[in-house]
């Protein structure tokens, strides 16, 4: 069955900088695209979308054309990328004009999860994530439990544009912490326009202690709440390898879904992946 990673990060820091990265030493180091290329393979993923990784500002469309480069150099995984994009700059149509013109690009990302709570309820962020409507381009919503809130406001605001929350909602698993955590997940998933991405929650797991049983609880109820139409999955590589390996993650999520049934796992895998970024 083929396995669609919605969610892909290749580190490059002789290509590209990522002032990120400066507080983050366990990932300060270059993740090649043929680094996970091999491993991906054997854990069989056949088609990856490359999720931006925060570069400078100055350097976005400079990471688009070094990952569709890396596509065409030679026969690869890859199928496009999902941009960064700052909808809180007035120079926001201008740049959305130009990623729309290139098939490559398939959806669009601020991280707000390291911005301050507010961002996304200015004007122009609002006018600018609407302007999405009509392109085929969703746009990622990479919030915290205590910002899906937010999420869902920005949502509401655009009821024409599609939307991915990303990583389950990036919930504190090693804490355990359900509540409020999943009335939050309840409320986004009644937007039918909303998505959502089982994707690299190994991460948020305790480190290198975590089970498939640890994750069963958080994963389910994404699932439970948004319904297998509205589904996908992505590795978070590099960050999964935080606390495991691409292979393990891929292991753990076969693990999750024993007992559902093929359709159920198509869907998941690959079908609406395909439907939302019309792969």
């Amino acid at each position: 069955m083929p396995l669609i990673d919605t969610h892909l990060h290749i580190v490059d820091l002789e290509a590209l900088r990522y002032p990120w990265l400066d507080g983050a030493e366990a990932l300060r180091r270059t993740f090649s695209y043929q680094s996970y290329e091999r491993e991906a393979l054997r854990c069989g993923i056949t088609d990856a979308l490359h999720m931006e990784v925060d570069v400078d500002p100055a350097m976005i469309e400079a990471e688009n054309a070094y990952v569709e480069g890396l596509s065409r150099a030679r026969q690869t995984l890859l199928r496009g990328a999902i941009s960064a994009c700052r909808p809180e700059s007035v120079d926001f149509p201008a740049f959305l004009e130009r990623q729309c013109a290139n098939p490559f690009i398939k959806g669009f990302r601020r991280v707000l999860h390291t911005e301050r709570d507010d961002l996304s309820e200015g004007a122009l962020f609002r006018a600018n994530i609407a302007r999405l409507a009509g392109t085929g381009r969703p746009f990622d919503l990479c919030v915290l439990p205590h910002q899906i809130e937010k999420a869902i406001a920005v949502a509401d605001s655009a009821p024409d544009v599609s939307f991915v929350l990303d990583h389950c909602g990036v919930p504190a698993i090693k804490d355990r912490a359900e509540h409020p955590w999943r009335e939050a997940v309840s409320a986004l998933a009644k937007r039918p326009h909303v998505a959502a991405k089982i994707s690299g929650v190994v991460a948020y797991a305790d480190g290198a202690n975590w089970t498939v049983a640890d994750l069963r609880p958080f994963v389910e109820h994404v699932i439970a709440s948004f319904g297998w139409d509205r589904v996908v999955w992505g590795s978070d590589w590099p960050v999964c390898t935080l606390n495991a390996s691409l292979s393990t993650w891929v292991a753990a999520t076969h693990a999750l879904l024993a007992g559902c049934s093929e359709g159920e796992r198509e869907g998941l895998f690959h079908r609406n992946a395909r439907r939302i970024w019309r792969l």
